[in-house]
């Protein structure tokens, strides 16, 4: 019996093995082929964010593709693994659940909004995956949270240069503030009331709206009842461009104000001759020539607005940096952590002078946003285009 068991045993062994040795040259390929390095994205594809989420795709689409013609990280090749949210945040929510626990990604991209990035949130820091979002509530990264990061300026950013600009440009000192009633738009019209008093402003009217509102009259006529000498405005496309249009239909004369969520040519494609004249801080990618010339950061924009244009024969926006930006600071950080989640997330954390298109990078255990407010300018649309302000026309050194 001992014989014949010894006797069965072997051929199963040899077969077991036979076995193990196919898997390893199915799983490696015959040319011994690294296994891909998967990086899970959830933007927001459809919905009203999607001008958002749209060029952040096709900007990871672009970076995968230029990675892996390079040869990959180490020979390992790149995989963005993207989801639609269409601007839910339940639904990144579930999302990124997938990518993380059915996908098995290394680290997670987006959301394209505040709402969908807190929603994320939630599912990264309890699995402790890396998570790079491309979304500018101040809520995401303050207080730090251990695995979240940020590609864009802040909204704490964005509202001390718009301020500035009120208060030392303008001279204005009484304001209205019309706000997106999302996660974005709120947590941006409450810091706008937190650091007003700081600039000598008041805000004497504050309104809200829905995401999908057409129409902001009702909020406008109210605000045309006040005082205000301008209107601020919070959220992204299409509703402020929805409000610029109000205005110009009521004939109200004060200046309109708005985010660095209007920053892409859908704002003025949406809202037409209305656009003119409206101001907002945005990112100096937007006009290269407020970068210096010969500057590493200059030469990565250029180098960036060429492939994209040669690509999809698309000007660059904000969204679109935000999406390589992101991309680049977790396959940056793969070089030296691999695809170890633990790992990867330090070695983001000590990302430091790295170059991307929004700006210069530098993370720390007590900074996860990475940027300065010096990395925005302030920006008009004059006949359809963005222009400088005149104080902002010197590049930063």
């Amino acid at each position: 019996m001992v014989r014949r068991g010894i006797g069965l045993k072997l051929p199963v062994v040899l077969l077991c093995l036979m076995v193990a040795v196919s898997l390893v040259a199915f799983g490696c390929g015959e040319s011994g082929e690294k296994e891909v390095y998967n990086i899970g994205a959830v933007l927001s594809l459809s919905g009203p964010a999607a001008p958002l989420g749209q060029p952040e795709q096709r900007s990871l689409m672009l970076l995968e593709e230029q990675i892996n013609a390079d040869g990959g990280i180490d020979g390992h090749q790149v995989s963005f693994i993207i989801e639609d949210d269409e601007s839910e945040p339940a639904k990144a929510n579930t999302a990124v659940t997938k990518l993380i626990n059915q996908d098995e990604v290394a680290a997670i991209i987006g959301g394209s909004t505040t709402g969908s990035t807190l929603a994320m949130a939630e599912v990264t820091e309890k699995s402790k995956i890396p998570q790079v979002c491309c979304a500018g509530g101040t809520k995401v990264t303050q207080p730090v949270k251990e695995y979240v990061y940020r590609t864009p300026p802040s909204d704490a950013m964005a509202i001390e240069k718009l301020l500035g600009y009120v208060e030392n440009e303008l001279k204005i000192k009484k304001i209205a503030v019309l706000h997106d009633a999302n996660a974005y738009g709120t947590g941006g019209a409450d810091e706008l009331q937190s650091k007003c008093g700081d600039y000598g402003i008041e805000i004497i009217a504050r309104e809200s709206y829905g995401s999908t509102d057409t129409s902001m009259v009702g909020q406008l006529t109210k605000i045309q009842g006040t005082d205000a000498e301008a209107v601020v405005v919070w959220g992204t496309n299409p509703g402020p461009a929805s409000i610029a249009k109000n205005m110009k239909e009521l004939n109200m004369a004060i200046p309109m104000m708005a985010s660095h969520g209007i920053a892409n040519k859908k704002f003025i494609e949406l809202a037409g001759e209305a656009a003119n004249g409206v101001t907002f801080p945005g990112g100096r990618l937007l006009i290269p020539e407020s970068i210096p010339e010969g500057s590493e950061w200059r030469k990565a924009v250029d180098d960036f607005s060429k492939l994209y244009k040669n690509e999809y024969d698309l000007d660059i926006d904000t969204f679109a940096a935000h999406g390589w930006d992101a991309g680049l600071i977790i396959t940056d950080a793969m070089k030296e952590a691999g695809t170890d989640s633990e790992k990867l997330n330090q070695a983001i954390e000590k990302t430091k002078g790295l170059v991307g298109i929004d700006g210069i990078y530098t993370y720390s255990s007590t900074d996860h946003d990475g940027l300065s407010v010096d990395d925005m300018i302030i920006i008009i649309v004059e006949n359809g285009e963005w222009t400088f302000h005149g104080a902002e026309a010197e590049p930063v050194n």
